[in-house]
């Protein structure tokens, strides 16, 4: 294939058109450069899916903490949270507090 025959191709007529040109130019453009591209709405929507996640994780936690809540307006079970949570004591009482040594001896 000659030069004037390569030139008179249709495909090389279709891309070296100006508009055709200006417009691939503008796709790379907003694809991968531009403030707004595929790429960075990529990385957004991946921190977006793990904010949801933690959503969520905090939503249970707001359950779970609302039920305790509910369970300390009694009395006998808010003294017995102080004191297997804080270690609170009356005035006529000692704790005692005995730790399990964890660690294996050889």
């Amino acid at each position: 294939m000659t030069l004037k025959q390569f030139r008179h191709h249709k495909l090389v007529k279709f891309f070296t058109n100006k508009y055709v040109l200006i417009i691939l130019v503008f796709i790379v453009w907003m694809l991968f450069f531009d403030e707004n591209s595929y790429l960075t709405h990529r990385e957004l929507n991946k921190e977006r899916a793990k904010l949801e996640k933690s959503i969520g994780y905090y939503n249970k936690e707001i359950t779970k903490d609302k039920k305790i809540i509910k369970q300390l307006k009694d009395s006998n079970k808010l003294e017995k949270y102080g004191r297997e949570t804080y270690f609170f004591k009356r005035d006529s009482e000692d704790v005692y507090i005995i730790e399990f040594d964890t660690i294996k001896k050889k």
